[in-house]
């Protein structure tokens, strides 16, 4: 690739961090994260180098599934502050060039919202706002809801991705309305053209605001079958085939590209990899069509989910290895996707695919890959200080609805005698690992809140804060922040973001050792995913055996910055031991 090919945006070379607003941090003591609590820290966030911010739902919501309810897209909710707060928040970030996507929430909304409301009245300006249907008779078919009319069976037999039935019972308008995630969540019909006009004006009157993008939450589901099936016995299965990734969701995106997203901005599309494999996602990224920046898919961090929360999985390295080098091949062909191993929907990174016994080497070890990949870094709060897995003891300290409604259900079913028999997996999986809040200090509610916080807080509190890993030269926070910068370099930066990748170990259980290449410059980088030491096996014909390797970057303190290529072959890592070498060819 020659630099007269390189198509640069700004988002490609950007590093973008995730904040989940309720547990960043809180300045009025009400045990909730706000919005001030964020300006108060957006000097934290400069000084690690970030150059966008990720807002996660911020707007008024009843809190079913923490603001991804929405019941105003045009009001923030009052735990969070107010819009003067947010305006506040986007002045400050702007200030010190750093830009600010918001989240977009549009499958569905709040069972509360106004169209909602009169959607279930019939009324007729927006009775088909949401998929409304009639039911069916039951014929005996034992099913899973106890609402509706005697011997009335919902549409079909689709079951939520929050587990139960994908359908609930209005008695208002006597009927059936669709949610694919909880039942205050109802989806919008998007095959209606009001509602995407509604839409399109709401995201306008944000982007009029000063946004620089948005995260397009579950975006793939926007198209739906027409002809919804009526089985009972079909439940809606893995591949999300009836309601998701459908021929039309590509005409939407591509009349809202047009309409509204057709500026230079962020705009990151989540789409389930359950819905959208690997091979359907070029369309979501056509400049000429649907013309999103980047993709964020889930392969990768389902690699180890079995059908139920409660089911323990496992993963290999040479799994993940795979999956990240296929999707690898949407950046070859004009695509970008967005390089992340946890978020507010994940267990803690270290704890999952690290070592909580080598807490600051994996975690320093997994911030290397997630940099030096090609494609843009998402750094995830508290992941830059190592944060890990909150010890979970019982189902009563979740908050998530995605944890607890299966194991509950389970429960009842008799498939689970308790949440005992399941706490372990369970608690290495659950969603609210990611949402313990961020750990400023080792004092009170690690300096979260001065109140009660709405969940528990990491006990490892004590030696994980950003107080001390500020202080300390060889942390997790310091490490990253070289990792950053490294983006930006004069002399290796555009090989970082723009080189060509290419996997060396594809097979090895615990190295992972690539290049990235640009320019006849090449990048070299060596991975021990292993608690042992482990000698590098590297390919003869990988680089050129008497080139010079200048070690950039390393989580162990090594002596001799600089060797040739062919004394890298029986070198030992350490356990967790990550090495980032510029080699020079000439």
């Amino acid at each position: 690739m020659i630099e007269s090919e390189i198509e640069r945006r700004w988002w490609k070379e950007a590093v973008v961090y995730q904040i989940y607003p309720r547990s960043f941090n809180d300045t009025d003591g009400d045990g909730v994260g706000d919005l001030p609590g964020i300006v108060e820290k957006v000097d934290y966030l400069d000084d690690l180098g970030i150059d966008v911010v990720w807002l996660n739902p911020v707007y008024e919501s009843p809190n079913a599934d923490n603001g991804y309810d929405v019941s105003d897209y045009r009001a923030i909710m009052d735990e969070f502050g107010g819009m003067a707060d947010w305006e506040e928040l986007l002045d400050e970030l702007h200030e010190r060039d750093m830009r600010l996507i918001m989240d977009l929430v549009v499958n569905h909304t709040s069972d509360e919202h106004e169209w909602f409301v009169r959607s279930r009245e019939d009324d007729p300006e927006y009775g088909e706002f949401y998929w409304w249907r009639e039911g069916v008779d039951s014929g005996g078919v034992e099913w899973t809801s106890e609402e509706g009319p005697d011997g009335e069976a919902p549409p079909n037999g689709w079951q939520s991705i929050f587990g139960g039935p994908a359908w609930a019972y209005d008695e208002t308008r006597e009927a059936w309305y669709l949610h694919l995630f909880d039942r205050k969540q109802p989806d919008l019909h998007w095959r209606n053209p009001a509602v995407r006009e509604a839409i399109y004006e709401m995201m306008e009157w944000w982007l009029e605001k000063g946004i620089d993008g948005f995260r397009l939450d579950a975006i793939a589901h926007l198209g739906k079958e027409e002809g919804l099936p009526t089985d009972l016995d079909e439940p809606m299965n893995g591949t999300m085939k009836h309601a998701g990734n459908d021929p039309r969701v590509h005409e939407y995106l591509t009349e809202m590209n047009e309409r509204v997203l057709s500026r230079e901005l962020l705009t990151v599309g989540e789409v389930g990899t359950s819905t959208v494999p690997d091979e359907d996602a070029h369309a979501y990224l056509d400049h000429e069509r649907d013309g999103l920046s980047m993709l964020v898919h889930f392969e990768h961090v389902n690699i180890d989910r079995e059908d139920s929360i409660y089911e323990p999985g496992e993963w290999t390295l040479p799994e993940l290895k795979s999956v990240l080098d296929r999707w690898d091949g949407l950046t070859e062909e004009e695509g970008w996707v967005a390089q992340y191993l946890s978020n507010h929907d994940q267990p803690r990174q270290v704890s999952r695919f690290g070592s909580e016994t080598y807490r600051r080497e994996s975690a320093k070890l997994l911030g290397t890959l997630l940099h030096t990949l090609r494609g843009t870094p998402f750094v995830y709060q508290g992941e830059e200080l190592g944060m890990t897995n909150y010890p979970w003891t019982s189902l009563s300290e979740f908050e998530d609805v995605a944890t607890r409604n299966p194991v509950e259900r389970a429960i009842e079913r008799g498939d689970v005698e308790s949440f005992e028999e399941v706490r372990e997996a369970v608690a290495a999986e659950s969603r609210d690992n990611g949402r313990t809040p961020v750990q400023w200090t080792d004092g009170e509610n690690a300096g979260f809140t001065d109140g009660e916080p709405w969940i528990g807080i990491n006990p490892d509190k004590e030696t994980v804060n950003a107080a001390a890993a500020r202080e300390d030269p060889d942390s997790v926070w310091h490490y990253y922040r070289e990792l950053i910068s490294l983006r930006s370099d004069d002399e290796v930066g555009d090989l970082i973001v723009y080189g060509e990748y290419e996997q060396l170990t594809p097979e090895h259980e615990s190295l992972w050792i690539y290049t990235r290449t640009f320019e006849g410059e090449r990048l070299l980088v060596a991975l021990n995913f292993s608690d042992g030491r482990t000698t590098i096996d590297l390919p003869t014909n990988a680089v050129d055996a008497g080139a010079t390797a200048d070690l950039l970057l390393a989580n162990y303190a090594i002596e001799g910055a600089v060797t040739a290529v062919g004394d890298l072959a029986d070198l030992v890592l350490r356990p967790w031991e990550a090495r980032v070498y510029h080699v020079d060819a000439e």
